[in-house]
């Protein structure tokens, strides 16, 4: 039996955007905040996906939730459950979506039954608790089958895609035939790119809504150069010695503090404070394409011969993240191509696995590692919106990044980053860490273009302005339809 955890959020006082955002849009957003939360007293907004941790999808949540709630809505979040089969079958749905085969299994009726079966008993544990005026927001593939037993019940349901592919082929095609017979009846599908809606969805019923991240997470906050510092040395990322400058503040307020170290996969010392490091943090998936990463700064040391960049890749330790059961593999071939390196490349290469106790303290150490960052990188295969891009941005960082999916829409080339055309040419790849790394000039006003795109239009107010808008249009369809 499938069980459904609600994840508990202390609300978030819109208020705090009034130190990074022009006042009349902050005063727009309370007003609408205002009458949302008047439309929907008495009944809350649900947010189902298929993890807690791990991946943006989770991320964003834990903040549209909270702000919500300090909105006075009574916003709310509950994860479904699931065996290690469904989870293979979603992640091969995952794979499909983005064009590309993932571990070649089939998508029958034996995984139909896998699937249905597993989210029929999620189902049935949601009717307990979701009212029968509640508004539910369900993400990504894993809940789709959800939605017949929602609206069967008389719920009001929004299905959210955040991933895609520009261009349809036959895995794109063979995800949505899967998929298709459970999204027949919604009122409203949400994705990040117009391109990713597929041709059966009525025009009329499709909304754009990017992706955006939450300024003042941990992993976002502002952090002086000695946090940073006590903060990467503690973990082991940077040589140096220990302090207890390693804090970071809670999205409750309240204190907290870096305790875990990093598991590091290197040859020798960890690089030094003053080493530039060029970094990628991302799931370990071969969409990420982390192999390429490796050969394509490979090509750049070799190349650059007076250059003394290190290269990490970091991820979360792969036993952490329930919904991705490919990650220990793609970590065992990263590490194997790391291991291919020669000796005076890899000496330079370091594979890092995030702790994931505390989601809180894993966010921490990734702000201070991009924040150090001299070069943030995200060579994905396929991506559907990057939000590691977005947050390298916030932080001022240049950004090396693949053209594809919702990268395009955050990054214009040479204006506030530099876009690979074509992300398997790692000789372009190499090209692009050489320019940035020998022009300081370029680096600075591409870094501080990117924050300002960001402010303008990737932080999560922005994503409550469009979600409560929506919400407010279907009830106004609801009360035409009964009128």
């Amino acid at each position: 039996m499938s069980t459904v955890e609600q994840i508990k959020l202390a609300p978030l006082d819109l208020e705090r955007f009034a130190d990074v955002m022009p006042r009349q849009i902050l005063d727009s957003a309370m007003s609408l905040a205002s009458s949302v939360g008047e439309k929907m007293s008495g009944r809350a907004v649900w947010n189902i996906n298929s993890t807690a941790r791990g991946g943006g999808v989770a991320e964003m949540l834990r903040y549209l939730v909270a702000f919500g709630r300090g909105a006075g809505v009574d916003t709310r979040w509950a994860v479904i459950d699931g065996s290690p089969d469904f989870f293979r079958i979603t992640k091969r749905l995952h794979n499909s979506l983005h064009g590309v085969d993932g571990d070649g299994s089939p998508l029958g009726e034996a995984e139909r039954k896998i699937y249905e079966d597993v989210l029929a008993s999620n189902a049935t544990n949601l009717l307990g608790v979701v009212g029968p005026e509640d508004f539910l927001i369900l993400h990504d593939p894993q809940t789709a089958g959800l939605i017949p037993w929602m609206v069967d019940a008389g719920r009001t349901v929004v299905w959210r895609c955040h991933i895609g592919h520009d261009t349809v082929n036959d895995e794109v095609l063979r995800g949505w035939d899967f998929l298709k017979p459970y999204l027949a009846r919604v009122p409203r599908y949400v994705f990040s790119r117009a391109a990713y809606a597929p041709e059966f969805c009525e025009p009329e019923k499709i909304v754009i809504i990017p992706p955006s991240i939450n300024p003042f997470s941990p992993k976002n906050q502002e952090m002086s150069e000695d946090n940073v510092h006590g903060i990467l040395v503690h973990t082991g990322l940077i040589e140096g010695s220990d302090s207890d400058d390693r804090t970071f503040l809670h999205d409750d307020g309240s204190p907290g503090r870096v305790e875990h170290a990093v598991d590091v996969v290197r040859l020798g010392k960890a690089p030094s404070w003053s080493t530039p490091l060029i970094v990628q943090v991302s799931r370990w998936d071969d969409l990420k394409d982390p192999m390429g990463v490796i050969e394509g700064f490979r090509l750049y040391a070799e190349g650059s011969g007076t250059t003394r960049a290190h290269l990490i890749l970091a991820g979360p330790n792969v036993t952490a993240v329930a919904d991705d059961p490919e990650g220990a593999e793609v970590f065992a071939k990263t590490e194997q191509a790391w291991r291919d390196l020669p000796h005076h490349v890899r000496q330079r290469v370091h594979l890092a696995s995030l702790p994931m106790h505390d989601v809180e303290e894993n966010a921490a150490i990734v702000n201070a590692l991009q924040r150090h960052a001299s070069v943030v990188v995200q060579k994905s295969l396929h991506e559907g919106f990057g939000l590691t891009v977005t947050e390298a941005m916030w932080k001022g960082r240049p950004v090396v990044a693949s053209a594809v999916g919702g990268i395009q829409d955050q990054i214009e080339d040479g204006t506030n980053g530099l876009l690979l055309k074509d992300p398997t040419d790692l000789s372009e790849f190499a090209g692009a860490l050489s320019r940035l790394r020998s022009d300081r000039v370029l680096s600075a006003r591409l870094g501080k273009n990117a924050q300002q795109t960001v402010r303008d239009r990737f932080l999560s107010l922005a994503s409550l302005l469009a979600y409560g808008g929506l919400i407010m249009e279907m009830e106004r369809d609801v009360s035409a339809l009964q009128a």
